[in-house]
């Protein structure tokens, strides 16, 4: 990983801390909401050109790796999610909410740096990346509806057509510029070499704007970072501890549950965070805690992928049979 993807947790704090200085020092009304939604949906922008959804069917050359990462990811974290909110948050469904969001969506990007720095298999990480995008765009509205419900002040209809327009949008945009730029080699290989970079700075950008406009409501909750950082922690260790069990019992090589490992840590909170703007404006703790999720994650992932590199490398690496 690069400086600037080390340093990612310490970007989008200073990017928060920015906000909310413009927010003291400008008018009231003067950062647009509406702003934070267009940073989104560029960030979102970037990331589908990055993704080739026609290889989906890759994720099908491996169908124990791709089970176990879809059972981990789709059945066993959701429910895991829930049961962190109810312990840690019984009287805040907002923060419920925005814990339940971050920790269902499958981080797309991130994932591939850490497995890389473990020594982990890449290419099989790589190959499940457009399932996981598909699965958690599809998934979400439902995860929403079966343990939020009526917790909440949510419109099935209004949730679906938000959660359209936001995602849609960028996904247009992005197909239509492959198409335009399809014989432009060199501009497509420059915009995904500089994906992850861009996608940082339209998330920086968009927490700036989000704290000008709402960093009231970080300084009613000041204690918001500390209180995350335990139900999270005890998500990490969960998901750790699980995809280890499962890989050595299905035998993987030790690159293919590292990679395992990653696919299930990661989250994907820029998409997330998306979708809780425009679907619930009036909620900020959700988007709150949407924003306070990467500065724990970054850090505890990166410690984990130290440890995992000392134990996939202690006999040397292995290969996978029948990988992509």
């Amino acid at each position: 990983m690069d400086l600037m993807g080390r340093g990612q947790p310490i970007l989008i704090m200073a990017a928060a801390i920015i906000g909310i200085v413009l927010g003291d020092v400008t008018p009231p009304g003067a950062a647009p909401s509406t702003a934070v939604e267009i940073f989104l949906m560029m960030l979102l922008f970037v990331l589908f050109l990055s993704v080739d959804l026609r290889k989906v069917n890759g994720s099908f050359a491996n169908i124990r790796f791709t089970g176990a990462a879809l059972a981990i990811n789709f059945l066993f974290t959701p429910i895991l999610a829930y049961l962190l909110g109810i312990i840690f948050f019984p009287d805040s469904v907002d923060i419920r909410i925005g814990l339940l969001m971050l920790l269902v969506t499958p981080c797309t990007d991130w994932y591939i740096v850490f497995t890389g720095m473990s020594k982990g298999n890449v290419e099989l990480g790589l190959s499940i990346l457009p399932l996981n995008l598909i699965l958690q765009i599809v998934l979400m509205p439902v995860y929403l509806l079966v343990f939020i419900g009526d917790g909440a002040d949510m419109h099935t209809a209004s949730l679906l057509v938000d959660m359209a327009v936001v995602l849609a949008v960028p996904l247009a945009a992005s197909l239509i510029f492959k198409r335009a730029f399809g014989t432009h080699k060199r501009i497509l290989n420059a915009l995904s070499e500089k994906g992850d970079h861009l996608q940082l700075l339209f998330l920086c950008l968009a927490v700036a704007v989000m704290f000008a406009s709402e960093g009231d409501t970080l300084m009613d909750n000041p204690a918001m970072l500390l209180e995350l950082f335990i139900p999270l922690l005890i998500f990490f260790t969960v998901l750790l501890a699980v995809a280890q069990a499962i890989g050595r019992g299905l035998g993987f090589p030790r690159r293919d549950i590292v990679s395992l490992n990653f696919t299930t840590l990661a989250r994907n909170s820029p998409l997330a965070l998306a979708i809780a703007v425009t679907t619930f404006p009036d909620s900020p703790l959700i988007s709150l805690a949407l924003v306070i999720g990467p500065l724990i994650e970054l850090p505890v992932l990166s410690l984990i992928s130290a440890a995992l590199l000392k134990w996939n490398t202690k006999e040397g690496p292995k290969t996978s049979d029948g990988c992509p």
